[in-house]
This record gives structure tokens, C-alpha cells and sequence, in this order.
């Protein structure tokens, strides 16, 4: 039996990948370590989306290579989207590592390492797999987990690789993953945040819907806090709004990419939707939601992305206040519709553009942040802070896992897990700071 250890990049839906490969090793015996010093296979699994995760996952990869020189008889395995986009290129580049596995062989290491034959081109990568219901073994904490409750994407943006890497839109049934939320829910989970590419395209290909399946999730006994995350804006459905707005333990917290405003922009991206129509989509969140928490992304410096539409951009930001925002610079990536477009933006013009929006967006949520003085919110308590041990650390609903600011509670005890009301009584930037009360 081998000793595994993996180090894995990217998004929420890699991480659930990553668990998914270590599911398939764990299932025939295999050990899972925490220390690459005691691994007998170092495993990569690498983000290909843009070039900066490209080049971090390459880093990784030269990392975990000289690791194996430094003993003997170590495997190195690399996973995920950069060999399913890059496999020739990789074997050719990287003769150090053993065995690449695309996104469409997440079974690639076990099947390897059941035989013991590793094959001779050194490439597994296949189609996107059409399964969805795999092992799985958690490498978080057991109190929050994502659940992909779909894979691959049948949209056609003009800037993203995803479809090409991924492959279609393919939904798991809902019974599958009610399963596995009741399931987790029973090992100690309170939290389940739903995650796919394209999550509001939820059951396009099996007759049913992104608000059907919430409606179900939220009966599940013993789960407090349901998130939807990576949404699209043209498919945020009256139906999907009303099923936030009415059941508890769905989050009022919504994460739709907008990427831009301005109408030009749009259409070169290929959105399928106008600035207008964001606004409206804003408005009604708001009406139905009142303290709903919008998380969104914005791509500056796409082709043709004029002074004047940045400005438009950067007008939307500062008038529509939203809470949570991470921006991105175009980056040119190819198979994409608009690889070749001509008009292309400066990339310093492009990331000082980024900057700029950052900047305004810091303000705005110290802003929002310091609304909450005073205010009593229920927390999930995560444990001790990254920062320092004499404090404890958690999420309010308002701060999805990974991506958004942290609350620190400096006053009260709480164990892993726990949802306990805290007071707010300072705040930073993006960060929280209070004591419990309950």
C-alpha cells in the first residue's frame, strides 16, 4: 500500500476533485499523510484556468520534484485541469513526473496503483467523466463542506477555457447528492456550500432545477446553513430568489459572476445579458432579500474594453455598494473565442484598472463592515485563529469559506462547529471582531 500525499490548487470544485482522487486511493487501502516527507506518491492537482494559476501550479509541480530527488523511489503524480488541457505538452516538458491524469480520469492513480504498472506515455486523461457519484475522502474541516452538484459547462463566454478543459454541463441527480448532504450532515457537517461551474444551469439535463434541488436540501434535519455558490446572472429565476427568501437555512448570501456593465463589454464576453438587466437583478435580490449579501467578480481589460466603459464599470461599483468583490485582468488564454480579438487592453492599463476597483471596493466594505458594530449575528465557529492562538475564528453567513473576510472572537469559549451569537465590537477591511454572548 502506497502513502499519498496530495497538495491541491484552485477552486472549491478542484478541492472536491482532489477528495474524489484521494476517495479512489483510500477505497483500496491506501494512506493519505500529511507530511510529503513521509509520502511515498506526491500529488499535484493543478488549476489551468488563467495563466497566474498556471504558472503557480507548475511552481508546485517543480517544488514537489525536487523532493522526489531527494528520495528515492517517490512517484510524482500531477492531476487536474493543466494535464487535461496540456497533457502532451506536460510529458514533454516534465519527464520528472510519472503520471498525468486529467479531469476526465480521477480514478487515473488508484487503477495505477492497483496494477503497478505505470503506463509508458505516462498521460491518463480521457474525456471529462461522465460519473459524478465517486468515493470521497474529506480534507477539510468536518463542520463545512462543498458538495459539486454538477460538472463541466455548456455556456459559450468568450474568455473562459472551462468548457474546453471541462467538457458539457453534466448534472447529478438529486437524489445522489441529497444523499451525500445527509450523509455529511450526520459525520458533524452544519455547513454545505453548493458549488459547480455553471450552478444556476442545475438540472438542465435531467429535468429539474437549481430551486427544486434547494427546496430539498433545505429539509435536511440537522443542517444549518445552505450556500450557493458560482451562479450566473441570466438564470437567477424569480423561482431561485424565492426559495432564498423563504427558506432559513438557505444563506442570504448569493456569489454571480457579472464579470462587467457595460453593454459593449457584455457582448463581447458573450454573457447573453446587458447592464440593465444586472441592475434589475440586483434590485430584485435586495427586494426580496433585504440583508442579502451579493458576492460577484468583475474581468477588467477584455478586448475593446474602452475608457469609457471602465468608467461605467467603475460607476456601477461605487453606486451599487455590493458586499463582496474580487477582480480579475483579462488574461488572454487560447481556445478561447476571444484570443484574436483585436483592441486589446495594456495588461499594466488592465491591472491598474484592477487595482483601482480594489481599492474602491476596500473602502466600501469597511463601510459595510462598520454598519455591523453592535449587531448580535450567529457565527460558525471554525477554531483557532490563523493569527493567534489566544483567539477563536469563524464565519458569519455573511462570509462564505475561502474567499471572503473571517470574524474573530476574542471573548467566550466555543468548540469547532458550533453556530453561537456574537456581538460585533470592532472591524478591519474585510474582517470582523467579536465576543460571544449566548
Amino acid at each position: 500500500m502506497a502513502r499519498i500525499f496530495m497538495v491541491t490548487l484552485g477552486c472549491a470544485k478542484n478541492r472536491v476533485d482532489a477528495e474524489n482522487i484521494l476517495g479512489f486511493a483510500a477505497r483500496d487501502g491506501h494512506e493519505i499523510v500529511a507530511d510529503p516527507g513521509d509520502a511515498d506518491v506526491l500529488v499535484v492537482n493543478t488549476c489551468a484556468f488563467i495563466e497566474t494559476a498556471r504558472e503557480e501550479s507548475v511552481d508546485t509541480v517543480i517544488e514537489a520534484s525536487r523532493i522526489k530527488e531527494t528520495r528515492p523511489g517517490t512517484r510524482l503524480v500531477v492531476t487536474g485541469c493543466l494535464p487535461q488541457r496540456y497533457g502532451d505538452d506536460l510529458a514533454a516538458a516534465l519527464p520528472e513526473v510519472d503520471l498525468f491524469a486529467g479531469t476526465g480520469r480521477l480514478e487515473a492513480l488508484a487503477e495505477t496503483l492497483r496494477s503497478d504498472s505505470w503506463p509508458e506515455g505516462r498521460l491518463a486523461v480521457g474525456d471529462p467523466h461522465p460519473r459524478l457519484d465517486m468515493p470521497r475522502l474529506r480534507t477539510t474541516a468536518p463542520h463545512s463542506a462543498y458538495v459539486k452538484v454538477s460538472d463541466g459547462c455548456s455556456r459559450a463566454c468568450s474568455f473562459c477555457a472551462i468548457p474546453g478543459i471541462r467538457g458539457p454541463q453534466r448534472s447529478l441527480a438529486p437524489e445522489l447528492i441529497e444523499a451525500e448532504v445527509r450523509d455529511l450532515v450526520a459525520g458533524g457537517t452544519v455547513e454545505v456550500n453548493l458549488v459547480a461551474q455553471d450552478l444556476t444551469a442545475y438540472g438542465d439535463d435531467n429535468g429539474t432545477s437549481l430551486a427544486a434541488l434547494v427546496r430539498r436540501l433545505a429539509r435536511t434535519e440537522g443542517l444549518r446553513w445552505l450556500r450557493l455558490l458560482y451562479g450566473y446572472p441570466t438564470r437567477f429565476t424569480d423561482e431561485l430568489i424565492e426559495v432564498i427568501a423563504d427558506e432559513p437555512v438557505v444563506c442570504n448570501y448569493v456569489d454571480v459572476p457579472f464579470q462587467h456593465i457595460d453593454d459593449d463589454v457584455l457582448h463581447g464576453m458573450r454573457r447573453g445579458t446587458k447592464g440593465d438587466d444586472i441592475r434589475r437583478l440586483v434590485d430584485n435580490l435586495r427586494h426580496a432579500v433585504p440583508d442579502v449579501v451579493i458576492r460577484t467578480a468583475l474581468l477588467v481589460g477584455f478586448p475593446g474594453e474602452s475608457d469609457e466603459a471602465f468608467s461605467r464599470l467603475r460607476d456601477f461599483v461605487e453606486d451599487t455598494r455590493l458586499d463582496r468583490l474580487g477582480v480579475f485582468a483579462f488574461s488572454r488564454e487560447e481556445g478561447t473565442a476571444s484570443f484574436d480579438l483585436p483592441s486589446r487592453v495594456p495588461p499594466e492599463l488592465a491591472e491598474a484598472r484592477r487595482d483601482e476597483l480594489m481599492e474602491l471596493q476596500r473602502k466600501i466594505s469597511r463601510e459595510k463592515n462598520e454598519e455591523m458594530l453592535g449587531r448580535k449575528v450567529p457565527v460558525l465557529v471554525e477554531g483557532l485563529s490563523e493569527e493567534s492562538d489566544l483567539l477563536l475564528q469563524g464565519r458569519t453567513a455573511g462570509q462564505a469559506p475561502e474567499v471572503d473576510g473571517v470574524t474573530y472572537l476574542n471573548d467566550g469559549t466555543a468548540q469547532p462547529g458550533e453556530i453561537r451569537q456574537v456581538e460585533i465590537t470592532q472591524v478591519g477591511d474585510y474582517d470582523l471582531v467579536g465576543g460571544i454572548v449566548d
